[in-house]
């Protein structure tokens, strides 16, 4: 299987994790969903990474799509439950920490406009606002447990960490360690696994 992917993008090191955790062998081709890339349209049509190219030549897209794929290929080390409230809870998980990794790519985006006005500095507001938001879920939703849901990793640690990670990466003046210590606690944790070391972005 040929992932396209961004080293920095969120969603495809989500994707990376969840191949790592389930041993599954990747082939990464580095895509810019910025520039011109008729490959990437080709596999699909948003020109969004990730994409997934499986052996038949057929494609998956949207990382919720493609890690619920690959999950499913292994028996090894499921990380979404297969009872239905337990599901549902990772997907909520996965959901929010998705949301925010929308909300800074909209903020990031808005934030290096040249032509900044009074409209890019509301948008920019909302879209921290919603990141603040996710933030304050999140940490209420954890608590003290060391796992987002149950008593092993899931997908909904995974698309945790990938999210806190994305925000250390391109908001460091957001200091989240420091008022979110469930989070903080959270993140060390599953920042050490070696899936995550193994797809850090540069």
């Amino acid at each position: 299987m040929k992932l396209l992917h961004s080293h920095t993008s969120p969603y495809a090191r989500k994707v990376r994790v969840v191949a790592a955790e389930k041993k599954l062998e990747l082939e990464l081709v580095e895509s810019d969903p910025w520039l011109p890339n008729p490959t990437l349209v080709r596999l699909n049509p948003l020109g969004k990474v990730p994409a997934l190219l499986l052996d038949d030549d057929t494609s998956l897209f949207d990382s919720r799509v493609i890690v619920e794929y690959l999950d499913g290929l292994s028996p090894v080390h499921r990380l979404i439950p297969e009872n239905s409230r337990e599901r549902i809870a990772v997907k909520r998980w996965e959901a929010i920490a998705d949301g925010l990794c929308d909300a800074a790519i909209l903020a990031r985006l808005e934030n290096a406009r040249p032509d900044k006005n009074d409209s890019s500095h509301k948008q920019i507001a909302r879209q921290r606002g919603k990141i603040s938001d996710c933030l304050d879920e999140m940490e209420r939703e954890l608590g003290e447990r060391e796992f987002c849901v149950g008593n092993v990793l899931t997908l909904a640690d995974v698309a945790v960490a990938c999210a806190l990670g994305y925000l250390k990466l391109r908001f460091p003046d957001i200091n989240w360690e420091a008022t979110h210590h469930a989070l903080a606690r959270h993140y060390r944790k599953h920042a050490t696994r070696p899936s995550f070391r193994a797809t850090e972005p540069a």
